[in-house]
C-alpha cells in the first residue's frame, strides 16, 4: 500500500499524517512521543510501517507504540421510521431545488435595490443564491452519472432553519456529504480550517463541511443498525485554480469534473448495506432532529 506521508504542526502539535493515494488518513504518529494512532484498521501494518521510518528519522530510532482508534458504534437501538410516503421522499428533489424554491418565494430584489448594487459593484443575496443554484445543478449532474456504477444520490435535503445539504453521495465507497461552491474564474487556496478565494479573507469552508458531515452521521445512525461513517466533500465550481494545501486532508476536495474519481473507491459498504442507508436517507423525517 503505497502512504503519502505529510508533516502537520499547529497548536503546539507535532505529527505526521499516513494519507491514502484518495487523501484519507489512514493514521498519524507523534513526532514528540513517537505514538502512533490507526484510524483505518485494514491499514494497521502499513500505517505502523511507514510511520515508524518517519518517527525514527525524526527522533533518532524508536520503538513506537500504536493504538487503533475504536470505531464508533451505536449506543441503542436504531429508532424506527414510519412508511415512507410520497411527501416524505426526498429522492424526488432536483439539485438546488431549495435555493431555486428561495429565488421563487422571495421575487428577486426590486429594480431600484439591483441598481444600487451594481453601481457599489456589491452582490446581492439574490446574486448569491442564483450563483450557488447554477453550482448545485452542475454538480448534481455529475453526480447523477454515478448511478450506473451501483452508487445513490440525494439531492438539497432540507433541514432546519432554512439550512439544506447540498448533496449526499452513498454508494461501496462510503457515504459522502458534499458542499458545493461556485467561484466563476477564481482562484482557490484551500488549507486544514479555511479557505481563500482570490487571496481573500479566510472562509470556514473546511470546518462547516466536517460539522456537518458529522451531522449528517448522526442523524443517519438513529435509524440505521450499523455505524456510518459520513466524509465532509467540498466541490468547486468554476474556478481557475485549485490548490490544496491542507495537511492533515479530513476533508475532500474536487472540481466538478473529478466528483466522477468517487465511483472507483469500494469496500466500505456492501450493495445491502448502500440501499438501508438510501432508505433512511431519502426520508424527510430521518432528519427532522438533525
Amino acid at each position: 500500500m503505497d502512504l503519502k506521508v505529510t508533516r502537520w504542526k499547529r497548536y503546539g502539535r507535532d505529527r505526521f499524517y499516513a494519507n491514502l493515494p484518495d487523501g484519507t488518513a489512514a493514521g498519524w504518529a507523534d513526532a514528540v512521543t513517537g505514538h502512533i494512532t490507526v484510524l483505518r484498521t485494514e491499514y494497521r501494518e502499513a500505517v505502523i510501517a511507514v510511520l515508524t521510518q518517519y518517527v525514527s528519522r525524526s527522533r533518532g530510532p524508536v520503538r513506537p507504540t500504536a493504538t487503533t482508534k475504536p470505531e464508533k458504534s451505536p449506543t441503542q437501538p436504531p429508532l424506527p421510521l414510519p412508511p415512507l410516503t410520497p411527501s416524505d421522499d426526498l429522492a424526488t428533489r432536483a439539485p438546488g431545488e431549495a435555493l431555486s424554491d428561495r429565488l421563487a418565494q422571495t421575487g428577486g430584489p426590486g429594480l431600484l435595490k439591483r441598481l444600487i448594487s451594481r453601481l457599489l459593484r456589491r452582490p446581492t443575496e439574490w446574486d448569491s443564491w442564483q450563483k450557488g443554484l447554477e453550482g448545485e445543478r452542475r454538480v448534481g449532474a455529475e453526480l447523477n452519472r454515478l448511478t450506473r456504477h451501483g452508487w445513490r444520490i440525494l439531492h438539497s435535503i432540507p433541514l432546519a432553519n432554512n439550512v439544506d445539504i447540498d448533496h449526499l453521495l452513498i454508494g461501496p465507497g462510503g457515504v459522502f456529504s458534499i458542499n458545493t461552491k461556485k467561484h466563476h474564474k477564481r482562484a482557490v487556496w484551500v488549507g486544514d480550517d479555511a479557505v481563500k478565494v482570490d487571496h481573500g479573507k479566510p472562509a470556514p469552508y473546511a470546518r462547516k463541511s466536517r460539522a456537518e458531515a458529522k451531522r449528517v452521521s448522526r442523524a443517519l445512525e438513529r435509524y440505521c443498525a450499523f455505524p456510518v461513517l459520513v466524509e465532509p466533500t467540498l466541490v468547486f465550481v468554476g474556478v481557475t485554480d485549485l490548490k490544496v494545501v491542507a495537511t492533515q486532508l479530513t476533508v475532500r476536495v474536487y472540481q466538478e469534473r473529478q466528483v466522477a474519481s468517487l465511483s472507483a473507491l469500494s469496500g466500505v459498504l456492501t450493495p445491502e448495506q448502500v440501499e438501508q442507508v438510501y432508505a433512511i436517507a431519502r426520508h424527510r423525517q430521518a432528519w427532522r432532529e438533525a
